[in-house]
């Protein structure tokens, strides 16, 4: 089911909905199949770096099976998976289910999976690596089977990190979770509406006053009306950035509106997959580091490079491991 947001003089929000066409129940086409990830993996962890606290919506996480909606060939559908076997012998249970579910899907949903939850990525160099210095080596197998997540796309990567500036992460979710509810695919299931993550086309459909309703502020509003337009006119390819290196996608970024130095790093470790890159301006990643490294005085973002530098090509990996950390600490998942 897809929401479209008209613009009245009150600016009133009215959703047009076609249950006929987007209900999704039984009788709905499924897709079924069973993907081997490189090991170690634990879908745990993992669905946990995508989802990062439990105000977030979209990704969903109940404690055996990932869930979220996606779109197959223009229409709203839900994914499912569940692991079976250990983090050395992994293997994932996927179920899809949605009006345009067929067996051609299963190439475009193994596609989109294996970016997000990092399924390929071998990560034995890491692993030999932290098993040079105890402290590294301890955090690494206290979450063993974590992989290196990413966002579908650079530019839901970057509707995060704008959410996200000058807010906790939970703040940030809670403003997307809104603008999902009005503007993107979304399903009615058993146990209630379910709604993926809006796109370009949608957000445009936004009025700029029901952004402010919303929570978002009038640069934000701009960021995010701006960067929609300018894809959907073809005068912005996010996706082409992955050709090119680290400094020339940061100078790129900078360049867009809304767009600083830390949401220019988050958009390289989590929509590029740069486990090079440690956002250095995050907050909480930074006050997590000083923790973990028992620093009594602040980190700024200097001291972070240096401090991760030992841990480089895979110091963004170690942001994965922190948050892990602050999760575990909040009770939110079981380390090793």
């Amino acid at each position: 089911m897809r929401v479209r947001v008209q613009n009245t003089d009150d600016s009133q929000m009215h959703e047009q909905r076609d249950d006929e066409k987007h209900r999704n129940d039984l009788t709905h086409p499924s897709l079924t199949f069973e993907f081997a990830p490189v090991a170690p993996f634990r879908l745990d962890f993992t669905a946990w770096a995508l989802r990062r606290r439990p105000e977030n919506q979209i990704d969903r996480w109940d404690g055996s099976t990932y869930r979220r909606v996606i779109s197959i060939r223009g229409g709203p559908a839900e994914v499912h998976v569940s692991q079976e076997g250990s983090a050395e012998k992994p293997c994932l249970h996927v179920n899809v289910i949605g009006r345009r579910v067929g067996p051609s899907a299963k190439d475009e949903v193994n596609m989109l999976l294996t970016r997000m939850l990092g399924l390929q990525v071998d990560l034995k160099t890491f692993y030999q690596m932290a098993s040079r210095d105890s402290k590294r080596r301890e955090l690494a197998e206290k979450y063993r089977g974590l992989k290196p997540v990413r966002f579908p796309t650079i530019f839901e990567t970057l509707a995060n990190a704008i959410s996200c500036q000058q807010f906790t992460i939970a703040t940030g979710l809670q403003l997307l979770n809104r603008l999902g509810r009005l503007g993107s695919l979304a399903l009615e299931t058993d146990s209630g509406r379910v709604f993926g993550s809006p796109d370009p086309s949608d957000l445009l459909r936004v009025s700029p006053r029901t952004f402010r309703k919303l929570g978002f502020s009038r640069h934000k509003t701009c960021a995010f009306r701006e960067l929609s337009h300018n894809i959907l006119v073809n005068r912005l390819d996010l996706e082409s950035l992955a050709n090119l290196n680290n400094e020339h996608a940061i100078s790129f970024l900078l360049g867009l509106r809304g767009v600083g130095r830390w949401t220019a790093e988050y958009t390289l470790l989590r929509g590029l997959g740069r486990l090079d890159i440690f956002p250095g301006d995050d907050v909480g990643a930074r006050n997590r580091l000083a923790k973990w490294l028992h620093r009594r005085k602040p980190m700024d973002y200097t001291s972070v490079q240096r401090a991760v530098q030992g841990w480089r090509p895979y110091a963004g990996f170690l942001f994965f491991h922190l948050l892990m950390e602050s999760l575990a600490e909040a009770g939110q998942l079981r380390a090793i």
